[in-house]
């Protein structure tokens, strides 16, 4: 019987890195009951940086919350006009965490050391990921904001790649799963990012940018999120 646990949690020093990448290129990572989401006739692929903070079990006081850096690769997809996030990778630092979520949640999380500090107004990450069996991914990189406070507006490239509230899973028997998030709507600011090492496309075998990205940082915010549920319907795209 799959049990999935509703969590709560706040998100901190996010850095939304995005690049267009072709749609028949994405459409086939993805479950087949699953559309490639467009914006100006393109998928997108973000990286995503950033620190877990008081990760509990949702109803739970939050001091009794832990730390939990992340870095996670994703795309957009509908399901029956839903719009979504599709995960290819989550690599985190808590071994229990990353088995936790991998069974509840069916998230491709991945067990990898690395360090997230924020000094001088810059955050710097390093990511190595050392799951057993699976293939070698890093990351490293510092990234800061570089302008004024922002809200996306409704229709913008912006709200299209951090205004998400769905995110869908698939399980090992093929079934996909959706799990509801809950937060206010992302402070942003333009950003500013200088990388050492990125391997992550190849490890999530796909094509690597040949554009430079759109960068936007948040401070964060605090979320929420449902239990994953199976998809009852076997409508197709």
């Amino acid at each position: 019987m799959h049990v999935s646990i509703p969590l709560a949690f706040g998100w901190r020093h996010l850095l939304f890195a995005n690049w267009p990448v072709s749609t028949d290129r994405l459409a086939a990572h993805l479950p087949d009951v699953l559309a490639v989401d467009e914006y100006d006739g393109t998928g997108w692929v973000s990286i995503i940086p950033f620190v877990n903070v008081k990760t509990r079990p949702r109803g739970l006081p939050a001091w009794t919350g832990i730390r939990l850096p992340e870095l996670n690769v994703r795309t957009y997809v509908t399901y029956g006009g839903e719009p979504g996030i599709y995960f290819f990778s989550l690599d985190a630092q808590g071994l229990l965490s990353v088995l936790g979520a991998r069974l509840t949640h069916y998230l491709p999380y991945y067990y990898a050391r690395g360090r997230f500090r924020w000094t001088d107004g810059q955050v710097n990450v390093v990511s190595r990921r050392c799951h057993p069996g699976d293939r070698p991914a890093a990351f490293e990189a510092s990234y800061w904001p570089a302008g004024e406070p922002f809200v996306a507006e409704p229709d913008s490239l912006e709200e299209f790649l951090t205004e998400r509230r769905r995110l869908y899973t698939q399980a090992p028997d093929g079934t996909v799963h959706y799990t509801d998030v809950d937060h206010e709507r992302w402070t942003l600011y333009p950003a500013e990012m200088a990388v050492d090492e990125n391997t992550l496309f190849k490890a999530n075998s796909l094509p690597s940018p040949n554009t430079q990205p759109e960068l936007y940082y948040s401070p964060g915010v605090d979320v929420e999120t449902s239990r994953s549920e199976p998809l009852y319907s076997t409508n197709a795209r």
